[in-house]
């Protein structure tokens, strides 16, 4: 994910699962069709859903949601025990008879007897579903749950595999992320408006009209079809982060199909873009002392004296890169914006401090180049040059549907100010993100709001209370705003807590998935 740059300013709500790699690195209620077993498809098979299963949905939708859907193996370097499809939907919902798009499916079958499949969205918005369940899905599950489910991955529509959205080469993307123009000046705000222009201009032209159907309301949609290919009568999610936006709007337009859905790291849907990075902002200032009360405290930090003088010392870094780029050992450049991207991808799991202090030690000491690895990482790219996905673009691509940004000059100087306050490390760099939506060819068709899901199952939504990237309170919002929600709070550093959390929180949420047990009331665990 790209946590942050001068055209990216809000951070990317992945998954802290989707960081947990870090931590090896070196400086170098109600029927559920959980309670009916149901069998994976094979390799070299098709499956069709069912009338029962698909339900009662508008007859020029019926031939995507009783669509053949052919099973076989996947992708080189995907392990053979995984079966992969391509799956159609409506480009256009409005349309379905129109143009349709294709979306990338991974099944993991369950190690034991599946009681049904659990739908996977890792974050991002951006994140693959595709890879959170070919390359991590035990990083983000428990033993016990994949011996009851099989596990169903997908990329959303405009990520990755399903017809992505396609904006810039790789090398164009390496001059976009290290790029920084300072938009609080009058040159460099038209310079970013500028380059924010060129950058639409791209991907309107190498994306084509799937760029302006790339919007959660519509992937949420996909869900429901993604639900019948799998077989299930009502759906199971466990959605991460970005991922709770997309299920819970899944269960406001579907809410009667909502199973067993946990929503782990709420973002509040009734919050603006700018309500959104004040929070971020104020979320990842606590992650910044949480990190530096810890390294002081370690024995081994690069930092010294109060938490306030260690902190003002990443501060001078990081206004010393600001004003003369450092130079990593392969030669690359490492600007601001890179070496902010880079600071703030361990913030997200307290698991990855350890590798933040050996990368403000060795920054400390004139070479950036574990910053600007992690700043790699944190966009997808291999070593080699390459991009693994298109999550930077396709965050942007996203949020410009996904939400109504403010654009005026004045407006968006006193966000920043306001930004700065919140956070003196890293306010001034993530603000002024309208301009990216500003020049975007598609407009917003998305108005945020509460959202109730009157009718649904229960559900349980996840919050940690130092969670940086979907602050706590945004959980409790979250939960309050849902008719049928129950809050689980987890007393803990870091983005999400599933997979990352004590027992308490692995109980909970299996017990939930298997047995349908839903606390008796808000539970915390800690």
């Amino acid at each position: 994910m790209t946590p942050a740059s001068r055209r990216f300013p809000r951070l990317a709500l992945a998954a802290a699962s989707a960081v947990v790699v870090l931590a090896g690195m070196t400086a170098c209620t109600g029927e559920n069709p959980a309670e009916e077993t149901s069998a994976a498809p094979q390799a070299g098979t098709t499956s069709s859903a069912a009338a029962e299963v698909i339900g009662d949905v508008p007859e020029d939708l019926l031939p995507y949601y009783s669509q053949e859907v052919s099973w076989g193996g996947c992708e080189a370097g995907v392990a053979d025990q995984f079966r992969c499809a391509t799956v159609e939907v409506p480009m256009n919902y409005a349309d379905p008879g129109g143009e349709s798009i294709d979306l990338a499916v991974i099944l993991a079958e369950s190690d034991g007897s599946a009681q049904g499949t659990i739908l996977v969205n890792p974050g991002g918005p951006g994140g693959s579903g595709y890879d959170a369940v070919s390359e991590n899905l035990q990083g983000i599950t428990t033993d016990r749950l994949r011996e009851n489910f099989n596990f169903l991955g997908f990329d959303p529509r405009g990520v990755g595999r399903s017809t992505p959205v396609q904006c810039l080469t790789d090398e164009e993307l390496d001059e976009e992320r290290s790029e920084y123009l300072d938009p609080s000046t009058p040159a460099g705000l038209a310079a970013s408006r500028a380059s924010a222009q060129e950058l639409a201009d791209k991907c309107a032209k190498n994306s084509g009209p799937v760029l302006g159907f790339v919007d959660t309301e519509s992937a949420a949609r996909d869900m429901d079809i993604l639900r019948a290919v799998a077989g299930d009568e009502k759906l199971n999610y466990l959605g991460f982060s970005y991922g709770t936006f997309l299920g819970a709007t899944y269960a406001e337009l579907f809410p009667e199909t909502v199973g067993r859905m946990v929503l782990d790291g709420g973002l509040d849907p009734a919050a603006s873009n700018e309500e959104i990075t004040l929070g971020q902002a104020e979320g990842f200032e606590k992650a910044i002392r949480a990190y530096v009360e810890d390294c002081l405290s370690s024995g081994s930090c690069p930092l010294s004296g109060t938490p306030e003088q260690a902190i003002e010392t990443i501060r001078a870094l990081i206004a010393s890169v600001e004003a003369s780029p450092m130079t990593a050992k392969d030669g690359r450049m490492v600007t601001v914006s890179t070496f902010v991207s880079g600071f703030i991808l361990p913030l997200y799991n307290d698991q990855n401090w350890p590798v933040l202090t050996q990368a403000l030690e060795a920054a400390l000491q004139g070479d950036p180049s574990l910053m600007l690895r992690l700043a790699d990482l944190s966009a997808d790219r291999d070593p080699d040059g390459t991009y693994a996905s298109n999550s930077t673009v396709v965050f942007s691509a996203i949020n410009c549907l996904d939400y109504p940004m403010t654009s005026d000059d004045q407006q968006m100087r006193s966000d920043a100010e306001e930004l700065e306050k919140a956070s003196p490390t890293l306010g001034k760099y993530l603000g002024y993100g309208g301009i990216t939506c500003e020049a975007w060819p598609y407009d917003a068709v998305n108005e945020p709001h509460e959202i109730h899901a009157s009718g649904a199952d229960d559900l349980l939504v996840i919050g940690t209370t130092g969670d940086p990237a979907t602050p706590y309170e945004w959980s409790v919002s979250l939960a309050e705003q849902l008719d049928s929600a129950t809050l689980v709070t987890w007393e803990g550093e870091g983005h999400t807590a599933y997979g990352r959390g004590d027992e308490c929180i692995a109980d909970t949420v299996d017990d939930y998935f298997i047995d349908g047990t839903v606390p008796s009331e808000d539970k915390v665990c800690s």
